[in-house]
């Protein structure tokens, strides 16, 4: 495999490494190219990677048992996505990955990352800070959902998603927000009157 070292600049922001630092890294990521409507991840698999998302568009969902849709994460460009309850404790996914708009992902196993940990420690720090910012703001969107309100929510996610509208269903971005698409269609038709 061969990663341009540019490819590392994106995936860990912020850092430099040597050309063997660079080699060994290489060595335990790699790329795929995925098409719209490919599945990752299904719900009781096995969950064996964690995915950096270069391009495109990529979300987490759990099924109920009625077999309504709850998307829990959309992961775009700088992101990374997993079933990180399945990750990290080795065990079954309880979630699905759908790529849902063309995507470029770069993906790392769990025994891979720790040996990257164990070479070059600072890429613990580096993933420690990603997992505390994404812990923060799992936090912060259940809160969220808790005690805000349908339109509150959706500013929010546009906050957070801004160029997502154009490239996921509708249908997604409510299942994201916990409510119809009708009362998606409503709250945006009130947006754009105010």
């Amino acid at each position: 495999m061969n990663i341009e070292k540019s490819i590392l600049s994106e995936i860990y922001k912020g850092m430099s490494f040597s050309c063997e630092e660079a080699l060994f890294i290489e060595s335990k990521l790699e790329k795929l190219e995925l098409k719209k409507g490919a599945t990752l991840l299904k719900n009781g698999e096995t969950v064996l990677h964690q995915y950096y998302v270069y391009n495109g568009c990529v979300r987490t969902y759990f099924m109920d048992r009625s077999g309504k849709e709850h998307t829990l994460q959309f992961a775009v460009n700088d992101w990374w996505i997993s079933d990180y309850t399945g990750f990290f404790s080795s065990t079954k996914a309880i979630m699905n990955i759908e790529i849902i708009q063309d995507a470029t992902l770069y993906k790392i196993s769990r025994k891979d990352t720790e040996a990257l940990f164990c070479e070059i420690p600072r890429l613990e720090t580096f993933f420690r800070k990603k997992m505390e910012g994404a812990f923060a703001s799992f936090q912060q969107r259940i809160l969220a959902s808790l005690a805000t309100s349908a339109k509150e929510r959706y500013v929010s996610f546009i906050g957070l998603y801004p160029q997502i509208e154009q490239r996921v269903k509708n249908y997604h971005i409510a299942s994201y927000l916990g409510i119809t698409t009708e009362s998606l269609s409503r709250i945006r038709k009130e947006l754009t009157q105010e």
